[in-house]
């Protein structure tokens, strides 16, 4: 095995070593945090580290599985596989076919195993733009058109999601799709416009949904409403003040135990505070600033030997996990409406863990092909060499 700072190859495969420590590490502190938040929920006190123990493992043996998957073979089925998260988007809310859990219709389940669709969608919708902004990056610079070609795609998608309903997940996808489109090159005039056209219509389904909008007011006086809408927020604050530096001790939070709901899932960020205190909350918001800008390396280095597809891919997986990591941070310090978004590659959540370690292997699978690709490219003879 050789080993350097700028990449590590096993056999022909390239790892990005600074990805893969900060994932690893993200993995290992998002399972101490999740069987620290879990221990004392339910009958089996181990319930939740066995599943999340078991959803990391077949994340792994998938993302394994995906990086022996040609770059190639995504471009060429990217549209296809969209249509197919389009065609589960309509199975999920199905009433006899979808799992409704508090109210929403967001999961299917396959052989005892429960996913959630807008999960998969997330992937495939990186995959679909990716291959979109390869094949008309001239004209979506040139023409308006092109940039509203594909919305067309995503609002079919958010349409459904807002069935199930998944506001979060909806502003995501969005979020991928504008993300890519910028750093191909769409006219800013253009890409304004059509931001302030979705943030109209993103207000107008807060006003319009009474439980929308009692989310914001309760998000901007929490406090005034701590005994119903603002619960969560006022007890996610709570966390980060008794947290102070150093936390109050890995295991000893209190707030999980009786006050915090969804500790391990949505709100695992404010148990970390409070147990890991200012230290811990610095330590993840680095590990994840480190993943997006390592990511966007990735993509530049893609770009730069005229690999475009999978160079938006990189900029997609960075954007999409970027812009989740600070939503659900967000949410949980009170700078952001509560959304059900979840901590990647840290919450408890077996269909998101798997789809958060895809999208990692399918980097990696472009870190390596571009690799590969300048390692067999002819080496050029530096003038400074004596002949």
């Amino acid at each position: 095995m050789k080993v350097n700072m700028k990449s590590s190859r096993i056999g022909r495969f390239h790892f990005e070593p600074y990805l893969l420590v900060v994932v690893s590490s993200l993995l290992l502190i998002g399972y101490v945090m999740v069987a620290s938040a879990s221990l004392h929920k339910g009958v089996d006190a181990f319930h939740f580290i066995k599943t999340q123990s078991l959803s990391i493992g077949i994340g792994l043996v998938v993302g394994f599985l995906i990086t022996r998957v040609p770059i190639k073979l995504w471009e060429k089925y990217g549209q296809g596989l969209f249509l197919l998260g389009l065609l589960l988007l309509i199975i999920v809310i199905l009433p006899s076919v979808g799992k409704e859990v508090n109210g929403s219709m967001r999961w299917l389940e396959l052989g005892g195993f429960r996913f959630q669709v807008s999960e998969i969608v997330k992937y495939f919708s990186v995959i679909y733009m990716a291959g979109y902004v390869t094949r008309h990056q001239k004209t979506i610079r040139d023409s308006a058109f092109s940039l509203l070609k594909p919305m067309v795609l995503f609002g079919i998608a958010c349409l459904l999601l807002l069935m199930e309903p998944d506001f979060g997940s909806a502003v995501v996808i969005l979020t991928i799709a504008m993300g890519i489109m910028y750093l191909v090159g769409a006219r800013l005039i253009q890409f304004i416009t059509l931001l302030g056209v979705l943030a109209f219509l993103a207000s107008v389904l807060v006003y319009v949904a009474p439980y929308r909008m009692r989310r914001v007011t309760s998000f901007l006086n929490p406090f005034d409403h701590e005994k119903d809408t603002g619960y969560q927020l006022v007890h996610a604050l709570i966390s980060f003040g008794r947290g102070e530096w150093i936390g109050v001790g890995l295991g000893s939070g209190i707030e999980k135990l009786f006050y915090l709901p969804e500790a391990h899932t949505d709100f695992l960020f404010s148990v970390i505070a409070e147990e890991l205190g200012l230290l811990g909350v610095l330590t993840v918001i680095g590990l994840f600033t480190v993943f997006v800008w390592r990511t966007f390396l990735v993509a530049e280095a893609a770009e730069q030997i005229g690999e475009k597809f999978s160079a938006y891919i990189a900029y997609g997986v960075g954007i999409w996990f970027g812009f989740q990591a600070f939503v659900n941070m967000g949410v949980n310090m009170g700078i952001l409406p509560t959304k059900g978004l979840t901590l990647p590659l840290m919450s408890y959540g077996g269909g998101s863990m798997i789809i958060m370690c895809c999208a990692v292997a399918l980097l990696f699978r472009v870190h390596s092909e571009v690799q590969e690709i300048k390692a067999n490219k002819p080496k050029e003879r530096s003038k400074w060499v004596a002949v």
